[in-house]
């Protein structure tokens, strides 16, 4: 195919393609492109047509890609990578009359702890963006940058694609909550002895706590795994369970409710909560003021009252 035949093929199909790929799911690439699902259907068909290839075969509920498709994907994605990217930095950017669609991945902990003062900031800079929010984590992190379903993401993150770029926000130090009437602080043997409650997105029922302790030759006993930081207002109050918390999440969960938050009883290693992004992204303008934001709110520290009030 010359360049004058380019003029005869619909980006559009590309991008479908791409979320196909990622997806494996006609309702889905449908509900994500705002489209009804006939229209992804014949999209494609058409992509069948284009590529001379069945490119996905149904097996069960997903659909496979075919090695063809594999091979398609890998050349097709630097190019829609570097024409994203230059027509996005051919835009002004001016965060009082834009109307982009942003969309972030937050961990559960930045989006209750953090992300509501980022939120009042970009809503008095830019008035007319709208914000959607994905939750993530250090396991979904790279599939979603990789099928653009986020431009940026924050999280605790291991691996990453090798075209994603990332920033230290800050450390994540802990705190305990509970929220019982006993007078003063816990002491190890008080946090090993009482039942815990935690937070996680995959149902776990352990985490880098129970190595931390392992180190002082203790262990705790879980009782409750929840998915999302919210539901320990109302479910620790009056009872016995504790709760190991992100310093800024505890912060949060203490404000208004029959919970106080104690200093670890053990010296707990701190991970690193992180912003990535697509390096494709680096320099479009948009992204960068979403990026020097996110920056601003998520890593500065905590203020010493803040500290204060989640250790009464």
């Amino acid at each position: 195919m010359n360049r004058n035949d380019l003029r005869r093929l619909d980006m559009n199909l590309l991008v479908i393609f791409e979320a196909l790929m990622f997806e494996k799911n006609l309702t889905r690439v449908a509900e994500k492109m705002f489209l009804g699902q006939p229209a992804v259907s014949a999209a494609l068909a058409r992509l069948r047509d284009l590529f001379d290839d069945p490119l996905l075969v149904r097996n069960g509920r997903t659909l496979e890609p075919t090695q063809r498709a594999i091979a398609i994907l890998r050349e097709l994605q630097p190019a829609m990578d570097t024409i994203s990217g230059a027509v996005s930095r051919a835009k002004d950017f001016d965060p009082a009359s834009n109307r982009d669609v942003f969309r972030i991945g937050l961990s559960d902990d930045a989006e209750f702890g953090l992300f509501p003062p980022l939120l009042k900031q970009l809503q008095k800079e830019a008035p007319n963006v709208v914000i959607v929010v994905r939750r993530v984590n250090f396991l979904l992190m790279s599939q979603m940058l990789g099928s653009g379903e986020i431009s940026v993401g924050v999280s605790f993150t291991t691996e990453l694609p090798a075209n994603a770029k990332r920033k230290k926000l800050r450390d994540l130090s802990c705190k305990i909550l509970r929220g019982d009437d006993r007078p003063g602080a816990l002491t190890l043997d008080d946090y090993c002895e009482r039942p815990h409650a935690l937070v996680s997105f995959s149902g776990d029922l352990g985490g880098n706590i129970d190595n931390d302790l392992a180190r002082v030759g203790r262990s705790r006993r879980v009782i409750l795994a929840v998915p999302q930081f919210s539901g320990l207002r109302s479910l620790l109050p009056g009872t016995e369970m504790l709760a190991t918390v992100p310093d800024y999440a505890a912060c949060a969960l203490v404000d208004g409710c029959n919970l106080r938050a104690d200093d670890p009883p053990f010296p707990i290693v701190p991970s690193e909560l992180s912003m990535v992004w697509n390096g494709v992204n680096d320099n479009d303008p948009a992204e960068r003021w979403l990026r020097s934001r996110i920056a601003e709110h998520m890593s500065t520290p905590l203020p010493p009252e803040a500290h204060s009030q989640a250790s009464d």
